[in-house]
């Protein structure tokens, strides 16, 4: 089968990638690293001439409504018009669990990503969509998005406060198999939801994942807190009940050798 990745040479697309090569599928990593650009449409066609399966992996680098809705948008539109006429039978895309919920109350980024399945949805293309969590290897990326400010009365001790929300991260490579899994099969024209096997505050998962890399700012949960710009409500990044669990533990995660 040949599958064109979007966004194949980043942190999801580089695992999706090996999984599907190392299946025997003849694989092309799109990105503007390989002179493909799903956003001004450079190199698309080439890229999708002959693919069967087309996978959107690629994310926006402003996370800010107008920047991630124009780039979403237009990439979006652009995978749906070349992949047409490329003959594409299987338009993929990965996005985030709680999105309905979120792109309503917190708009912003949320609503961005919104606008990308709306129009996946109303494109009357085959199409899966890949419902999944915060990824572990963020949680860190989260505590410097929050912002460190000092602990009390002393200058020694520093903590990030962050979003007073319950959570369920996964690793980027069950994200990956995740994607891969639906990818081979048929279009499902609706939503596949994946989740990580543990679920607790945010604040948990930072905090290990801080101490796990000997930084020494200590974590405290703030309602007022955001997340990525946005403040969230205490569920609203959990998946829902049919969710698959992942097989990964975070503490096993933390423990893997991953160089």
């Amino acid at each position: 089968m040949t599958i064109v990745v979007i966004g194949g040479t980043g942190l999801i697309g580089t695992r999706v990638v090996a999984l599907l090569e190392a299946a025997g599928h003849a694989v092309v990593a799109a990105s503007r690293e390989t002179g493909v650009n799903s956003f001004t449409g450079d190199g698309l066609a080439a890229a999708l001439d002959g693919a069967e399966v087309l996978i959107d992996v690629s994310n926006s680098s402003y996370t800010d409504e107008a920047g991630a809705a124009e780039f979403f948008e237009t990439s979006t539109l652009n995978l749906l018009t070349f992949g047409a006429a490329a003959g594409v039978g299987h338009h993929v895309a990965l996005s985030v669990v709680g999105i309905d919920r979120l792109a309503t109350t917190q708009r912003g980024y949320f609503r961005a990503k919104a606008v990308q399945e709306m129009l996946l949805r109303d494109s009357g293309r085959p199409y899966s969509i890949v419902h999944a969590t915060q990824f572990f290897e963020f949680l860190r990326s989260i505590a410097d998005a929050a912002g460190t400010v000092p602990a009390g009365r002393g200058r020694r001790r520093y903590e990030v406060r962050v979003a007073d929300a319950l959570v369920q991260p996964m690793a980027a490579d069950d994200v990956a198999r995740a994607v891969v899994s639906v990818s081979l099969g048929r279009p499902l024209g609706a939503i596949d939801e994946f989740a990580g096997p543990e679920r607790a505050p945010l604040g948990d998962f930072v905090r290990r994942a801080l101490a796990a890399a000997d930084d020494p700012r200590e974590v405290a949960a703030d309602p007022l807190a955001r997340y990525f710009g946005d403040l969230l409500e205490p569920g609203e990044l959990l998946p829902g009940p049919a969710a698959t669990l992942a097989p990964t533990r975070f503490a096993d995660w933390l423990g893997a050798d991953r160089d």
